[in-house]
């Protein structure tokens, strides 16, 4: 007679050979098209600015949870993705202390001081450009125009070298913020022929990166979607075109002309800080997508990838509530029958500390 042994433990119960540091490896992938692309336009300090990010945030995780005596994390790939993303939505000019001030906010502050991975409720990377734009806003906003000239300047603007030529984005109050078209074609925006951070100026990569995610099975495409179509059809209906351009191809400057890619596809969805449920990101999607188009018409920023998602991440908690479905079997008075059960073991446990 066979013996079969019962092993009993606590949910979760189903377990799959896909780690974390297997998605992290993923993710990395898919953004090295964008990174190439980013080296190609502004010169080979956007590799060195990365590099430096990268070996910083590993180096806080590490030390943070050496100091705290906690598990150390490293492996996982969780921090170089957080070094790699934040200097993805800086100019390639930024000086490298200030990047490293941005990393130990993100692994520190946002990440780390909340319990580490899984359990921040705000995009590391995304909290840290919001960050060095309070303390920092003139080198967060010195943009480094295409060119030639950016490989020779190799160590960056006001160091050893040549200095960068800087110029406006699409985005910015020379062009489209005052209504006015940008000097750059729709193809140049496409391709990444553009002035901007480090690795959203290619639509053409992030899409690459984004397809490759989706196919792998790490995202899912509700939130990218919802995110870019819900930006299109409201810069399409209460278009800002000027007089000549039309508006559809205003519209398509709208989408590739900041970071809306690098947002949908490799911000908003972050497992730890979007919401869990299938319609809770479709709602998530939309959100970003609302905040984005106030933002860059009412607001004093040209861009609002990055607050959009924030703000909707504090939101996660309350989408997850309202979205969540309700527990098969389990009747309003079962319900209600747990509450008070509970509120009367809080009660006596208060009781018997008081004791």
């Amino acid at each position: 007679m066979e013996e079969y042994k019962l092993s009993v433990a606590s949910s979760p119960h189903a377990s799959s050979p896909v780690g974390t540091k297997h998605l992290m490896r993923d993710v990395l992938i898919a953004l090295i098209p964008a990174m190439a692309m980013g080296v190609w336009v502004f010169g080979p300090r956007a590799l060195t600015l990365t590099i430096v990010s990268v070996i910083f945030c590993e180096i806080f995780e590490w030390g943070y949870c050496k100091l705290l005596h906690k598990p150390n994390p490293i492996g996982d790939l969780s921090a170089a993705i957080t070094g790699v993303l934040l200097v993805f939505v800086c100019p390639v000019s930024l000086p490298y202390w200030t990047i490293i001030i941005g990393d130990f906010f993100a692994i520190v502050i946002v990440k780390q001081l909340f319990g580490g991975l899984g359990t921040n409720f705000l995009n590391p990377a995304l909290a840290g450009r919001a960050f060095l734009m309070l303390c920092y806003p003139v080198p967060m906003t010195t943009w480094a125009v295409p060119g030639k000239e950016n490989w020779l300047a190799i160590f960056g603007a006001g160091e050893a070298g040549v200095d960068y030529v800087t110029g406006a984005t699409p985005l910015s109050i020379d062009f489209m913020k005052s209504n006015i078209a940008p000097d750059a074609s729709l193809a140049d925006m496409f391709i990444g022929n553009i002035g901007g951070c480090v690795g959203e100026v290619s639509a053409i990569a992030l899409l690459i990166g984004g397809i490759y995610l989706l196919a792998k099975g790490v995202i899912r495409i509700r939130i990218p979607a919802a995110y870019i179509l819900t930006v299109a059809v409201l810069t399409l209906i209460f278009s800002r075109a000027p007089e000549g351009v039309n508006v559809f191809t205003w519209m398509l400057m709208e989408i590739f002309g900041g970071g809306l890619f690098l947002g949908a596809f490799f911000m908003a969805t972050d497992y730890v800080t979007s919401p869990n449920t299938p319609k809770g990101e479709i709602i998530f999607g939309i959100g970003a997508g609302l905040l984005v188009v106030f933002i860059r018409y009412f607001g004093g920023y040209p861009e609002g990838v990055c607050y959009s998602i924030l703000v909707m991440n504090i939101l996660v908690w309350l989408i997850d509530k309202a979205t969540m479905p309700k527990r098969f079997g389990v009747t309003a008075e079962m319900r209600k029958a747990e509450k008070e059960k509970a509120k009367a073991a809080k009660k006596a446990a208060k009781e018997g500390s008081e004791a």
